[in-house]
């Protein structure tokens, strides 16, 4: 069987911390065996991570805006806005082509959940408890990284940087938790 691979978006250091922070404190101990990601395709095959170094990427950071507290049902999200990043997507889904998993032929739907897999009732008390505090908040996407999945946890399987600088970022050592 070939290997699977995550992309995800690689949030600007602020962003990464305070939204890691939250998973922290609200995801399940037991269940949470990733870090704070932004996913942009869930299910990648090997021939597909081949051709994204072929995409002509932004040479800035582009803007995120963190701008609402979204209830997932049984867990919580933070709704990410960005018509850059949007853009970019859709031109690797263009660029790398073949096939996509249901869940990546959905409406892409740009968010960083903080909880999950509690029940409907927690999760309400958590959105009520942050909407009620929740403020706009601006990061930056600094670049794509791409994850092999290991059936939990993911490893990293490569950086694509949107500026010249490839030094190390909290997000890019590992998603996994110890």
């Amino acid at each position: 069987m070939d290997a699977t691979y995550i992309l995800t978006a690689e949030m600007d250091e602020m962003s990464f911390a305070w939204l890691d922070g939250l998973r922290r404190e609200h995801f399940p101990p037991e269940r949470n065996v990733l870090s704070a990601h932004l996913t942009l395709f869930h299910q990648l095959s090997p021939a597909q991570v081949a051709r994204l170094r072929l995409i002509e990427r932004p040479c800035a950071p582009v803007e995120l805006r963190f701008d609402r507290v979204v209830f997932l049902g049984f867990g919580v999200a933070l709704r990410v806005r960005s018509a850059e990043l949007e853009q970019l997507r859709n031109k690797i889904r263009t660029m790398i082509g073949g096939e996509f998993s249901r869940q990546d032929t959905q409406t892409w739907m740009p968010h960083v959940t903080v909880q999950n897999k509690v029940t409907a009732e927690s999760a309400r008390q958590l959105h009520h408890a942050l909407a009620r505090g929740f403020s706009e908040r601006v990061g930056a996407a600094t670049g794509l990284l791409i994850w092999q999945y290991l059936g939990g946890p993911w490893t990293l399987a490569d950086r694509i940087a949107f500026t010249g600088d490839l030094k190390s970022s909290p997000q890019k050592d590992s998603l996994r938790r110890s």
